[in-house]
């Protein structure tokens, strides 16, 4: 005789944060609406506060929620932006006076902020791969529609980059690969490493992370003819706000 499947239901705090996210993704809570307190979904489903802070906890490492100290827990909606491995870097486009973020945010606001430049020791890692002891580095956060997405670190040999104006706040139409380029040291080929990891407390503040939310941590080199390299960007993505898109040849 064959035997019936068992059906398991699923914890009820799973099934409670299934409804909230459906009211989410409906619409019928918006960005920014407060989600039902701990004790509104005590009251209304008959469990424990564990419980009801189990539910709220789904949607928030789901980055779909997220709590603020002494208020509650609040929809978080963005739209993700799309970030086009090759198509962002190519030389059409910052050799047009483009930002390479005119292509990731097609046409939505983003602004940049947390501006540093100084001249520093490099780094052993960023060191061996520029050939330098000295480098300029300019660290900034990129917010897009208001929300802190990105944290970036640029390193340029010292002497390469010396009294231009890639060592400006502003570094002028098509960004600091136009300037290299006007230098005579085009970026003509780029490659990035790409991981995961949990974001380091300074991240997780300057990126306004809920918990448990994760990060990208992308490392790109751009490479000059002769493959000599006149960059290292260190970039700390919010990985809640981001695709990644990789297109290949077969």
């Amino acid at each position: 005789m064959t035997e019936s499947p068992v059906h398991h239901e699923s914890p009820i705090y799973r099934r409670i944060a299934d409804r909230l996210r459906d009211q989410i993704l409906s619409g019928a809570l918006g960005d920014g609406d407060r989600l039902p307190g701990e004790n509104a979904l005590m009251n209304e489903y008959g469990i424990a506060r564990a419980t009801a802070r189990q539910a709220l906890a789904v949607l928030i490492n789901e980055g779909l929620a997220v709590p603020k100290r002494g208020s509650g827990v609040y929809v978080r909606l963005f739209r993700p932006i799309r970030r086009h491995g090759s198509r962002r870097l190519s030389r059409e486009q910052w050799a047009q006076g483009l930002a390479i973020w005119d292509s990731d945010t097609r046409g939505r606001s983003y602004a940049v902020d947390e501006v540093r430049i100084a001249r520093e020791a490099a780094s052993e890692h960023v060191g061996r791969v520029l050939g330098t002891e000295e480098v300029w580095v300019r660290r900034r956060r990129y917010s897009v529609d208001g929300r802190p997405v990105q944290l970036a670190a640029s390193f340029f040999p010292a002497d390469l980059v010396e009294g231009t104006a890639v060592v400006l706040p502003d570094t002028g139409p098509g960004g600091v690969y136009a300037r290299l380029g006007e230098l005579g040291h085009a970026p003509v080929h780029f490659s990035e490493e790409v991981r995961a990891r949990m974001p380091l407390p300074g991240e997780t503040e300057l990126l306004n992370l809920p918990a448990g939310t994760p990060v990208i941590s992308v490392t790109r080199v751009a490479l000059a003819e002769g493959g000599v390299a006149v960059e290292v960007n260190e970039m700390t993505l919010d990985a809640a706000s981001y695709v990644l898109q990789y297109d290949f040849d077969a």
